[in-house]
């Protein structure tokens, strides 16, 4: 099964729905990435901080290995990490993860959030997380500018053939777009229902910067992280809104939430342990939703955000 794709202002085409590998556990990651590559996924959105990275790779190897896929028919997608935003750390962390997922190159590369934190060695820790080797969250000085500038080195040197940002506000993209000799291809944000983005969202399309949407349920993707506003939110796989016109077209809800987005033209990266599930959140392009539907669900915002620093108990103040 093919999806459709977005052209990127760089020349490639990128899937219009992915894989997202953020919380999948590293005993059934290399089976799970490479179930989904069997179920017709080609674009697979991870991240060193997610700490999965062998794991993918190993996935990957088996569904070249086995025909499944050759490398130039998946999208394989990564991040910067805040820890590694010095711009003699860039190239050499990107190195890295491209050995831990056993390729060459990126299809993208994403700068993760619009924060620069202390270096701390990959030898000293691995994941790498929000604090230094003495347990503090201590910024690093490197500029937005001196990063961008040093992931354009990687376009260059071919490890990545697109570069993008994920977490930007529109000034933060403003800003970046004055000085980019290589514009992100590019956008990545939570936004579903409850938080829609619709001015950041018109913006980056507007200067041809593609969307990519992270969790698209939701709250779901956060109960299970004890986050006390996940929890005492309702469940969009329940609400009404989206009940009700998945039935009108014989979908499921998690399929509507999906249309939602890729409607719109932005792309969205689900993930499931379900064989159905997972063949069902690929099916989201071959019907279409009225105006007043997508009105109805966008309705709902609440600017409600999850994906927060301050919402892990970490000082730390991106948006």
């Amino acid at each position: 099964m093919s999806t459709p794709t977005i052209k990127l202002n760089s020349g490639f085409e990128m899937p219009l729905v992915g894989f997202g590998l953020w919380k999948v556990n590293n005993d059934t990651c290399a089976d799970q990435v490479y179930n989904a590559i069997k179920a017709g996924y080609r674009l697979f959105d991870g991240a060193c901080d997610y700490g999965n990275e062998v794991e993918v790779g190993q996935g990957v190897a088996r569904a070249i290995k086995d025909g499944l896929v050759k490398r130039e028919d998946l999208f394989l997608v990564s991040k910067l990490w805040n820890s590694f935003h010095d711009k003699e750390q860039v190239e050499p962390i990107a190195r890295k993860q491209l050995k831990d997922l056993g390729i060459d190159y990126f299809d993208l590369y994403i700068v993760h959030f619009p924060v620069a934190l202390e270096y701390v060695a990959p030898e000293v820790r691995y994941p790498p997380g929000w604090t230094n080797a003495q347990d503090k969250v201590k910024l690093s000085n490197a500029t937005i500018q001196e990063t961008w500038t040093a992931m354009e080195s990687l376009v260059e040197k071919k490890l990545a053939r697109s570069i993008g940002v994920s977490n930007f506000s529109p000034q933060l993209l403003m800003d970046l777009l004055r000085y980019a000799r290589i514009r992100p291809a590019t956008l990545q944000i939570e936004h579903h229902p409850y938080l829609t983005q619709k001015s950041l969202v018109n913006y980056a399309q507007k200067e041809g910067i593609a969307v990519t949407a992270y969790s698209s349920f939701g709250p779901l993707s956060f109960i299970e992280l004890e986050m006390q506003n996940a929890k005492d939110t309702p469940k969009l796989f329940e609400h009404s809104a989206i009940t009700s016109i998945a039935s009108k077209h014989n979908r499921s809800p998690a399929q509507v939430l999906l249309r939602w987005a890729t409607q719109r033209n932005i792309a969205v990266i689900p993930k499931s342990n379900d064989p159905t599930r997972l063949a069902q959140n690929l099916q989201v392009t071959d019907f279409d939703l009225d105006q007043s539907e997508l009105e109805s669900i966008s309705a709902l915002n609440q600017n409600l955000r999850f994906n927060d620093p301050q919402n892990y108990g970490l000082d730390v103040t991106i948006f």
